[in-house]
């Protein structure tokens, strides 16, 4: 496979097959499809809908007024029904999944993002399948994604994945609506850095009725996706074996390239965030630790500037004033003042926690190239 970590999102009217109830058929094929994925070795996050339509179906269709407390009713309903069907048609290929619910101010809170990346992390490395939803039940106006297009995207940003699939009930964004010209042409691949101009004026809502998207929010998740350096995909979902097609970088639906690479959407977030945010000083040994690649540990550690937080861009000074680098801690100023100089393995002992070996890992690192004299220059 060419891509090591994906995320599928996949809406209602996918699950649905264009109908009123959940398709069980639909949905052992997603499952096939996803199962295969990951035993080929590939990482994989499914962003789902559907909650709603299971509380809906559960509850035999009720007439009910188009507000938030009803649709959060519904999602309460609906969510642990949709997530024992996946558990239990998983189970058949060996895999397990996990529920992880989010909403925007998880997100765009600093600790509440970082908390929920870690989760994620977590149940990829014991090979568990996150599922992922927006917290309907809880969620307002305020907090609210509205759809699970741009929900996806920034699950995708979040845990930096290589690919972004739109499953939808079209093979793909269209010049025109193909139900109503079906001589309307495919968009293909979409390389420049802007979405064309006629993309978004083609782009149209659902007609089913039971999803909150539409073809509009998908093209804005693939907007937001590929600025973080993530391939996109909108593609049918009627089609069982198209996740495994788009996987092999098979010509399916329509592609979206990444504006970034990974690696360079990452430093640019570092370089615009570190200013001010606060300082770490290090030793010499420290400092050739980094410029050979290596993460910061708190033994290399001399004094800190600032009151940063857990998840803020910071400067790393050699000596008193010297810039070596830019990076994401793993610790506030106020834990690591109590590890000034102490072994990683302390860490636990002193905290009693820890949220890993590093302060700073090498992936949240970037090099200051006009750092070229030793520290005690």
């Amino acid at each position: 496979m060419d891509y090591q970590r994906i995320v599928i999102k996949v809406g209602s009217s996918t699950l649905t097959a264009g109908g009123r109830h959940i398709s069980l058929p639909r949905v052992v094929d997603l499952v096939k499809s996803i199962s295969q994925l990951k035993q080929s070795g590939v990482q994989v996050l499914l962003v789902s809908s559907g909650a709603i339509v299971a509380g809906r179906e559960a509850l035999g269709y009720p007439e009910l007024p188009k507000f938030i407390p009803a649709k959060q009713m519904l999602a309460a309903v609906g969510q642990p029904r949709l997530m024992e069907m996946y558990e239990r048609f998983f189970e058949i290929y060996n895999e397990k999944v996990a529920q992880v619910l989010l909403t925007r101010a998880d997100l765009t809170d600093r600790r509440r993002y970082l908390n929920a990346r870690s989760t994620i992390e977590a149940l990829i490395n014991q090979s568990v399948i996150p599922i992922i939803n927006e917290n309907d039940t809880v969620a307002t106006e305020e907090i609210r994604f509205g759809d699970n297009d741009n929900l996806s995207a920034q699950v995708a940003s979040l845990i930096e994945a290589d690919l972004l699939i739109l499953l939808t009930d079209q093979d793909g964004v269209y010049e025109q609506d193909p139900r109503r010209n079906p001589q309307a042409k495919l968009f293909y691949r979409i390389e420049s850095a802007e979405i064309p101009p006629e993309m978004w004026a083609a782009a149209g809502g659902t007609s089913s009725g039971l999803g909150t998207g539409g073809m509009i929010t998908k093209l804005q998740a693939a907007d937001l996706a590929r600025r973080s350096g993530c391939a996109v995909v909108i593609a049918s979902g009627n089609l069982p074996f198209n996740i495994l097609r788009i996987a092999k970088n098979e010509p399916v639906g329509t592609f979206f390239s990444p504006i970034v690479n990974k690696i360079e959407a990452r430093k640019r977030y570092i370089l615009t965030a570190a200013r001010g945010k606060g300082q770490i000083y290090i030793d010499s040994g420290a400092e050739q630790a980094l410029t050979h690649g290596r993460s910061l540990l708190p033994i290399g550690i001399t004094g800190l500037g600032g009151d940063f937080e857990r998840g803020d861009a910071v400067e790393v000074l050699c000596g008193q004033a010297k810039p070596v680098a830019m990076g994401i801690t793993n610790y506030a100023a106020r834990d690591l003042e109590k590890l000034v100089g102490h072994q990683s393995s302390e860490i636990e002992n002193i905290l009693g926690y820890t949220y890993g070996d590093e302060v700073i890992h090498r992936n949240n690192l970037v090099m200051i190239q006009s750092a070229k004299r030793n520290c005690n220059d």
